[in-house]
Order: structure tokens, then C-alpha cells, then sequence
């Protein structure tokens, strides 16, 4: 394994081997490679409820947005959001079945899970479409699956996983890819590890300034102390200015 095959960077500066007893992950666009869905269903749904379709030239600009800011964009206001949220978890059973895990992402899990790490899902997507996307050998691993968390609920779900699991929460880390993901993760206490290939832009969720920063999915086995590369040297990263989001 070469250094350049991972890649994660961290606030500590030097070698560094990060643990914690708990790894909880996001599904959708963390281990899910389900932004095309994502973006096909919004835009079936968008005649439905009478919000804008998403552009592809609009794509990478609201990548770099909250979900307030995407929502005011496309004239979808915030009580139609749960009967949006119901209808795409709905479209997921129904017609996502090529929606999968991102390529070594159970490799990851395998991993983290052999090094004594627990790991959790809290997800927006329901409980079934997390253990479809899973898969039996992958749900077996998991200590906690949390699904059906509103948008801008995921903190008492966190919280709620916490407490289940008898974690405190400065020996766990939530793993997402929105920043919605890091608010959830600030108020629940927990440290919050941003991946680069999901549906948030890396640059934005920069600025949330992330405890860890995941640029491959193979960087995730550095959340296990001992599974680190004996030639991994952790590069450490410019700390960014914290950004308050605005509300719409």
C-alpha cells in the first residue's frame, strides 16, 4: 500500500494515529453512492410538489450550499420537506436497487470492525434501504442502525446511538458528507470526519472545520489506531475560519 493510495488529513501535525471506540457514517453519499439517484429523483419530484428542478450546469454551485440554501434555491419550502424526504426513501425501495456502497467501502468497514471499532449508522434514508444498500455480511457489523432522522435531525439520533451503545461522546466521530453532517455532529458533542465524495463539496465543508478529512474511502481504516500504514505520515492541514451558516 502506498502513501498516496490514502489520504486524510487531521489538526495534529506529525505522525499521528487517531482511535475512537465508535464510528458512526452517514448512508447517503458516505457509504451510498447515491447522489445520481438523488439528483433523478428530486427532479421527478420537483413536478409533484411544485419546486425547481436541479440543472446539470447547477450541480457543482449547490454542491458548495447548505440544504437551506439548496431548499431556497429551488423554491422548496420547509413543510414540504418531510412528505419530499417520505416520497424519495418510497422511490429508493421501489427503484433504487443499482444504488450501492462506493468501492471499498466494505473492505473499510471489514477493517475498522477487525481493529475493535464499533460502528453505527445514522441516516436520513429508512432502516430498510440502509440494510438493502448494506448488505446481511455488512448490516452484521454494524452495533446500531439508525434511519428515517429528519434532514436537520440527526443529532438526537446520534445522541440517541450514543446512549444504546453506552459512548461517551468524545470517543465517537460522525462520518458524512454534508454540512448539515457537522452541525449534527457539533451539537450532539461527537467529533464530526468529512468525506470528499459525497454530495457536499470538499471546500464547504472545509470551513466546518472537520476533525478528520477523508479524500478516499480507503483513508476511513485511519480510524483505527493500529490499522494505520507503517508509511503513513498524516499531513497536517491549514486550519480554516469557521463559517456560521446562514438562515433562510
Amino acid at each position: 500500500m502506498t502513501t498516496a493510495s490514502i489520504s486524510a488529513h487531521t489538526h495534529t501535525h506529525g505522525a499521528v494515529k487517531v482511535a475512537y471506540d465508535l464510528v458512526v457514517f452517514d448512508m447517503d453519499g458516505t457509504l451510498a453512492d447515491s447522489f445520481g439517484f438523488f439528483i433523478r429523483t428530486h427532479n421527478l419530484l420537483s413536478a409533484k410538489y411544485h419546486f425547481q428542478p436541479i440543472q446539470a450546469h447547477e450541480v457543482e454551485l449547490l454542491r458548495q450550499r447548505s440544504p437551506r440554501d439548496i431548499m431556497a434555491h429551488v423554491g422548496l419550502p420547509m413543510w414540504k420537506l418531510p412528505f419530499v424526504a417520505r416520497d424519495f426513501v418510497r422511490s429508493m425501495r421501489l427503484h433504487g436497487q443499482d444504488v450501492c456502497m462506493f468501492a471499498g467501502a466494505e473492505r473499510v468497514l471489514r477493517d475498522l470492525h477487525a481493529h475493535g471499532v464499533q460502528l453505527a449508522v445514522v441516516s436520513s434514508n429508512s432502516v430498510e434501504n440502509c440494510r438493502r444498500i448494506l448488505g446481511e455480511d455488512m448490516c452484521r457489523l454494524m452495533s446500531y442502525i439508525d434511519g428515517g432522522a429528519s434532514l436537520f435531525g440527526k443529532r438526537t439520533r446520534i445522541l440517541r446511538v450514543l446512549k444504546k451503545l453506552g459512548i461517551q461522546p468524545g470517543q465517537a466521530i460522525y462520518v458524512g458528507d454534508q454540512l448539515t453532517d457537522a452541525d449534527a455532529a457539533r451539537a450532539a458533542g461527537v467529533a464530526f470526519g468529512a468525506v470528499c465524495w459525497g454530495y457536499g463539496a470538499p471546500e464547504a465543508l472545509a470551513h466546518t472545520s472537520p476533525e478528520m478529512t477523508f479524500e478516499t474511502v480507503d483513508a476511513l481504516r485511519l480510524l483505527a489506531c493500529n490499522a494505520q500504514p507503517d508509511t503513513r505520515v498524516l499531513q497536517p492541514r491549514a486550519a480554516m475560519p469557521k463559517v456560521e451558516e446562514c438562515a433562510t
